[in-house]
């Protein structure tokens, strides 16, 4: 696929990202995208080569290794070079119900499986992807496909994120009535609220559910199914219901002063940016601010570094990100070979950011929280760290990180963002609907299916498979379409 030479002739070229102390000063995407021609190019490096493991979607030592989603990427990839623009589109459209947000959000999988980056640098497949569905909307070719035939079955979704956009997305074309209810005042799930718009603009997903509105998708918003919608009224009234609400329940940090004032989940403090902006552009002053704060990020992962990024963007005094877990090599480990997901340290935007305004790295690696200290107004005011080891645990054999006696110590600190991971499903939830949970708070299912133990009562995403990639939502969305769809109507033809 693509220009056989292509991968020695022309090096690998991305878009160019705007300097980090030019992009602090807005919270707009701050990439620009290749000229159409040399997007071209970047196709026509995409090799033959035999066995494509971009594609792939396996798991490999516990990571993921290639598209879950199973993207026909060499294909699209040679359309491009050729310059078969819509027609490169519909192949991407073939497996992937929204490019412009993986394009956007995932973390790139394929590339990291990616034959060319065997002794080389990987195709820029995510951006290859990006310049296919900005085009298709630019040209036109992103247009309502309305089903000819409708069914008389109903389903209603419960969840806007990925998995139930995915969902809603194929049971439409389908020709079944679909309706997605939203706990949120605005439709995405995850995408609208737990990712910000330096990663995501919003216009983005509200472009795409305009579309599936006018395919006839209905949107049902401010409905916190479990509270203010009874359970019981969705069985009545609908065919199918798919759970698809996310792994909701945040992980907590549970030493002496949590209680303290200032101190949020990671994810109410990018909710709340996220809202007041485009509520009123931050004027409204309705968000947890970081400006002129000592801030604590808590957790290394895409969330961490998010808090630090809109941080930033407040105008906060100073910025520490603990990590737990040692540093990675900055070069793949013998142990850790190709096509296996890179285990090595990545310095993203937002640590970029903190480096340019502040002059150093955020992170502090092996370092966890001991207590929090409290100001007699009850504000925290000063965090105890302590210095972390990995020890093999007698018991289980697993490397465990352990405190290192007197390595204790104490920063200054005003405003603690815990971005430490989530638990699962929300009981409020699953108590509603009546369905079994594992030992994660995961909703339960046989191995590879999507129906729970309550009848005509399906679930997908986050809150069957735990926290996951955007792609693998997205996967299980397609997923459990199919599963509903042949429950609904004996077979099923949706891909």
């Amino acid at each position: 696929m693509g220009k056989p030479t292509g991968f020695l002739e022309f090096e690998r070229e991305v878009s160019h990202a705007s300097t980090p102390k030019n992009r602090i000063k807005n919270f707009n995407e701050f990439h620009s995208m290749l000229p159409k021609e040399k997007q071209q190019i970047q196709g026509a490096r995409c090799m033959e080569c035999g066995v494509p493991f971009c594609q792939s979607g396996m798991m490999i030592n516990g990571a993921t290794t290639g598209c879950p989603l199973n993207n026909l990427i060499p294909e699209w990839n040679d359309l491009l070079y050729n310059g078969n623009w819509e027609q490169a589109y519909r192949r991407l459209k073939r497996t992937n119900s929204f490019p412009e947000f993986t394009s956007r959000v995932c973390p790139a999988p394929c590339e990291a499986a990616c034959t060319c980056g065997l002794n080389g640098d990987s195709i820029s497949i995510k951006e290859n992807e990006m310049s296919l569905v900005e085009n298709a909307y630019a040209s036109g070719y992103v247009k309502p496909k309305i089903p000819e035939i409708r069914t008389d079955k109903k389903i209603a979704i419960i969840g806007s994120g990925p998995a139930g956009l995915a969902a809603a997305d194929q049971l439409n074309k389908r020709g079944h009535h679909v309706t997605v209810f939203e706990r949120d005042d605005r439709v995405g799930g995850l995408l609208m609220y737990g990712i910000p718009n330096m990663k995501l603009e919003k216009h983005i997903i509200d472009r795409k559910i305009n579309v599936m509105k006018q395919e006839g998708v209905e949107f049902v918003v401010n409905a916190n199914v479990g509270e203010n919608v009874k359970a019981s009224k969705i069985l009545k009234e609908y065919d199918s219901v798919i759970l698809a609400c996310g792994a909701s329940n945040p992980r907590d940090i549970n030493v002496p002063g949590r209680d303290a004032n200032g101190i949020y989940f990671a994810v109410d403090f990018l909710k709340s940016t996220t809202k007041s902006l485009l509520n009123s552009d931050l004027k409204d002053g309705k968000y947890i601010s970081a400006k002129d704060k000592k801030v604590l990020v808590i957790g290394g992962g895409d969330t961490g570094n998010d808090c630090v990024g809109t941080s930033i963007r407040h105008g906060a005094a100073s910025i520490v990100q603990l990590e737990m877990m040692p540093k990675l090599p900055d070069q793949r480990g013998e142990d850790n070979p190709w096509p296996q997901w890179p285990r090595v340290c990545k310095t993203d935007y937002g640590q970029e950011e903190a480096i340019a305004v502040f002059g150093q790295d955020p992170r502090e690696y092996q370092t966890t929280v001991k207590e929090f200290i409290k100001d007699d107004k009850g504000n925290v005011c000063k965090a105890r760290l302590v210095k972390l080891k990995a020890e093999k645990d007698a018991n289980t054999g697993r490397m465990m990180m352990t405190e290192i006696s007197g390595s204790e110590y104490e920063i200054e600190v005003d405003l603690v963002l815990i971005a430490a991971g989530f638990l699962g499903s929300q009981s409020y939830v699953t108590n509603a609907f009546g369905v079994e949970t594992n030992e994660r708070t995961n909703v339960k299912t046989e191995p590879e299916k999507y129906a729970t133990n309550v009848e005509n009562v399906f679930v997908a995403g986050d809150m069957h498979r735990g926290q996951s990639l955007v792609v693998w939502a997205i996967r299980e969305g397609r997923e459990v379409a199919k599963e509903v769809d042949c429950k609904l109507m004996g077979y099923t033809n949706l891909t």
